[in-house]
């Protein structure tokens, strides 16, 4: 049997429906006329309005509406249906209750009412079970929360007051070093008692919607069981709001009623891992004296989890000594790629296979970064190894301490730290929170900072121990301990420094035959003067072949980290159009262009040149930039082509579009800085057309081809090589630990005929 599972808010995503809204245009056209918006805009460009429920719920509804009928032919009618909290109207839906357009209309009430309560907070409970919760909530005494979600074995979500939800998470971690309480970005304590008045106003317009009867079971999440035939719809959906969501319950009626197989619609597949971990606490027995069996790391749905294997070859190359920090069975390390193209899905399954991977940050808002962060909390085993990215931005210290926070708080212990010119207050406080002597004196290190860099001054940086001053106001503001501090000036900055050459995104065009014998010369000199662990030198950049990695680990690499040929693969977080293009790469296939977010200064990243025209058109951008003052200098026949190709629209309205971007994200004064400064103005217009560029390729807008911004490097066209003709040719086959195994496993075997 088949259940077919619909995600719920949460799941939402800039960029989403890309590849189903132009498909349904008369149910877009639709939608349009129900919410008195453009559903595809909302959806492909809604920024910071797809975090407000009042928006986010009818926009997912609609897509997940549409990707259901685009794949109903291919895949058949499911025999159950489920949706977790707002994905249970679009159950609804597939069962006949309701139509699109009654789902819409009923969905965009419901998101008004919720968004309209105020108060209250949840949080996230990972690493306990109900049984455990309910047990904690009954013992504090506190009548004002309550579990909103009983989610899965090892999750449950609580909500109430927000005194309510701080005092019972207080409750729950000190009892538990195991459990993790993380705080939803939420207005309201969605799903409680708290939304009984939002839960009454909705099953009045409950009463006067015609719902027919299912002509498909549908699990209610009110009760975890179908909805009774013969009974009203309407009587159980009205006391959703304000119910608890028994998906635990859920996937065990759907176990018990013989389902066994289950395909997802939304984001992330969350609902998925929750299916998995709910039959694995089905086929094993729990411990003596747990409540529940803790579930083994979840992975991807697009991948089965690698099976048991031997030691392979490869095993022994490099530095023992990261293997065992990283706890990774190869020293390989899956690099992170900008706006979650690492994504939580290619974290995990590395995880899940013995290695390492760092999940891409950058270009994420903090609020997307918070839900990576609380995505693989839930679907890996606390204290499962994984790796954040923290990109420096020149312009925004107070993002890169607030983002250095947010991974305090979840108890981040492996930071990837990139395009660093120098080093900032934030990255020395992630490295020296918990440092500490050990019995014998020496200085230790709780979080590991992988520093990635092509210079030789940065890595001098990089190498020593953090500067006093840096150090002294950390300790003067609080944010360190004076024990802190004493310990990690006695450390360096980097546990591991990855000389990264020629490779996609920003790049210095740094030779890898140069650069690492320099850098690992850098490294023995400050190791000498070192009191703590040595800094491992890892290499980065044009890796794509298993005599690439060998060459790394002749020229003295401990350990060598991969880019560009993991985002060619099930578990990266682009565009299926993006992923077709990179397969059908070669070595000469990529170029340079502007970078968008240092475009000002020139700098440039590497991209991919065939079958897009966007290096060309940054080039031209750039170009005009650096001869112009202002928009006005540029002639109307090139300023017509620009609004032609590169924009797709006025240059005005680019303008616009770009000036309330900033105002939406509480950066007024860049706008008025902008208005004053015509240079300056200019290079934000044309800034729009990289973040434009980025977002048609993450999104796969096949309208937009021409403007993909593919970040790459030619060890992309060098796999492709490698595996033609071969399974792996095809990229829906290349698991990110299958490329690991095929590029270390061939490195061993080179190296081993060389001796």
């Amino acid at each position: 049997m088949r259940a077919l599972l619909f995600a719920g808010q949460g799941s939402q995503r800039q960029g989403m429906g890309a590849e189903v809204l132009d498909a349904f245009p008369e149910h877009c056209a639709l939608a349009d006329d129900i919410l008195g918006l453009s559903v595809r805009e909302l959806c492909l460009h809604g920024g910071d309005r797809l975090r407000l429920t009042r928006y986010a719920q009818p926009a997912l509804f609609t897509v997940h509406a549409l990707t259901y009928l685009a794949g109903r032919e291919e895949q058949g009618e499911p025999d159950v249906v489920a949706g977790h909290s707002l994905g249970e109207f679009n159950a609804l839906m597939v069962a006949g209750v309701l139509d699109f357009a009654g789902g819409l209309r009923l969905v965009a009430e419901r998101g008004r009412l919720m968004g309209e309560a105020d108060g209250g907070a949840m949080a996230a409970v990972l690493g306990a079970g109900l049984t455990e919760v309910e047990r904690t909530l009954a013992a504090s005494g506190r009548t004002d929360v309550e579990v909103a979600n009983d989610n899965s074995a090892t999750q449950v979500v609580i909500s109430g007051t927000a005194a309510g939800v701080s005092a019972v998470t207080a409750l729950l971690t000190a009892g538990d070093p195991a459990i993790r309480c993380v705080p939803l970005p939420v207005s309201a304590a969605f799903h409680s008692r708290e939304m009984a008045p939002a839960a009454s106003r909705f099953a009045a317009v409950l009463a006067e919607t015609p719902l027919a009867p299912p002509r498909l079971p549908v699990i209610s999440n009110v009760t975890a069981r179908p909805y009774p035939p013969g009974e009203p719809v309407a009587a159980l959906l009205g006391r959703q709001i304000r119910s608890r969501v028994r998906w635990t319950e859920t996937m065990e009626h759907l176990l018990d009623s013989g389902v066994d197989e289950v395909t997802e619609i939304g984001r992330g597949r969350t609902l998925t891992g929750f299916w998995r971990e709910a039959a694995a606490t089905r086929r094993t027995p729990a411990a003596p004296g747990r409540a529940t069996p803790a579930p083994a790391p979840a992975v991807p749905a697009a991948s089965p989890a690698p099976a048991a294997r031997a030691v392979p070859a490869g095993s022994g190359l490099g530095s023992a000594r990261f293997r065992e920090v990283y706890r990774s069975r190869y020293a390989y390390v899956a690099g992170s790629m900008f706006q979650g193209i690492a994504s939580t899905d290619l974290v995990v399954r590395m995880a899940g296979a013995g290695l390492f991977g760092f999940f891409g940050t950058g270009g994420l808002p903090l609020f997307g970064i918070r839900a990576a962060l609380d995505d693989i909390g839930r679907r890996l085993p606390p204290g499962a190894p994984y790796g954040m990215n923290l990109l420096h931005d020149m312009t925004d210290s107070a993002g890169e301490r607030a983002t250095v926070d947010l991974f305090l708080r979840h108890g981040v212990r492996y930071v990837e730290a990139a395009a660093f010119t120098r080093v900032t207050a934030p990255l020395v406080l992630y490295r020296a929170k918990g440092a500490h002597r050990d019995p014998g004196g020496r200085p230790v290190a709780v979080n590991q900072v992988l520093a990635k860099v092509s210079r030789p001054e940065v890595a001098r940086q990089f190498l020593a121990p953090p500067p006093p001053e840096l150090l002294d106001r950390l300790r003067a503001e609080g944010a360190l301990t004076a024990e802190e501090a004493a310990a990690a000036a006695a450390l360096p900055v980097a546990s591991d420094l990855c000389v990264e050459s020629d490779s996609g995104g920003h790049t210095d065009g740094g030779v890898a035959l140069a650069l690492l014998p320099t850098f690992v010369r850098l490294r023995d000199r400050a190791a000498a003067a070192a009191e703590g662990e040595p800094v491992r030198v890892g290499a980065a950049g044009g890796i794509g072949t298993p005599e690439a990695a060998a060459a790394c680990f002749l020229l003295g690499a401990d350990f060598v980290l991969t880019g560009s040929v993991n985002q060619c693969s099930p578990q990266a977080g682009t565009s299926d159009a993006v992923k077709d293009l990179l397969a059908g790469l070669d070595v000469q296939d990529v170029t340079y262009a502007p970078a968008g977010d240092l475009f000002e200064l020139g700098s440039r990243v590497q991209v991919v040149r065939r079958g897009t025209l966007f290096p060309a058109r940054a080039n031209q951008l750039y170009e005009l930039y650096r001869r112009h003052d202002r928009l006005e200098d540029i002639d109307a026949r090139t300023l017509a082509t620009l609004e032609r190709g590169c924009f797709g629209r006025p240059l005005a309205e680019v303008w616009d579009r770009t000036a309330r971007h900033y105002r939406d994200t509480g950066r007024p004064e860049i706008v008025h800085d902008a208005e004053r400064d015509p240079k300056r103005r200019m290079a934000l217009v044309f800034k729009w057309y990289f973040a434009e560029s980025s977002r048609a390729a993450l999104a796969g807008a096949k309208e937009n081809s021409a403007n993909f911004q593919v970040h790459c490097g030619p060890a992309m066209g060098a796999f492709n090589r490698l595996v033609e003709g071969t399974p792996l040719e095809s990229w829906r086959r290349r698991d990110v630990d299958a490329i690991a195994d095929l590029l270390m496993s061939g490195a061993a075997e080179v190296l081993a005929a060389a001796r």
